[in-house]
């Protein structure tokens, strides 16, 4: 089987089901940030080989290809996306990792360690995902789900970062303000 098929090189892709649309379409613009961020995890991991976090960073790499192949079937129950039990989840990892960092009493910088780096852009990445779910204006539940899951699970990827951090004894920089 090739990899190219040749039929996106007139700016068009197919979603599931066969629709085409263009390849700057509001869908694919956020099934493509959720699929970057996914790429950004993988880099993350990579950063940090034996991590304390790793097992929930690669279940998460599986929430966001499940998310991903629902926001490319709009219309179907093909692809539900991600269970919503999985934000619960993630909220226990949130209070776990927060558990063993010392109290934020500053906005901090992003970066620090490798891994850190990585997950602070893996943050940022999401919240791109998010806003550009919430622009699709689609009102299921499993779209809403995704939404509250891109949302936590940025909150997740902060304290993560912050925990790179103190695992490698490097310090988080507090930005101060003039």
């Amino acid at each position: 089987m090739k990899i190219y098929t040749r039929t996106g090189d007139r700016g068009e892709t197919s979603l599931f089901g066969g629709a085409r649309v263009a390849k700057n379409d509001a869908r694919i613009e956020a099934y493509g940030t959720v699929d970057e961020l996914s790429s950004f995890l993988g880099l993350a991991r990579a950063a940090w080989p034996q991590s304390p976090a790793d097992d929930q960073l690669q279940r998460t790499q599986t929430d966001l290809f499940e998310i991903g192949a629902h926001l490319a079937s709009p219309g179907t129950s093909r692809f539900p996306g991600v269970d919503v039990s999985r934000i619960e989840v993630i909220e226990r990892a949130i209070d776990a990792v927060t558990n063993e960092l010392e109290p934020l009493t500053s906005f901090i910088l992003p970066g620090g360690s490798l891994a850190a780096s990585h997950l602070h852009v893996a943050r940022t990445v999401c919240r791109r995902a998010e806003r550009l779910v919430v622009a699709l204006h689609d009102e299921s539940a499993a779209t809403q789900s995704t939404i509250a899951y891109l949302n936590r699970l940025s909150d997740y990827l902060f304290v993560a970062a912050r925990y790179a951090n103190a695992k490698h004894d490097v310090r988080d920089v507090p930005w101060n303000s003039r």
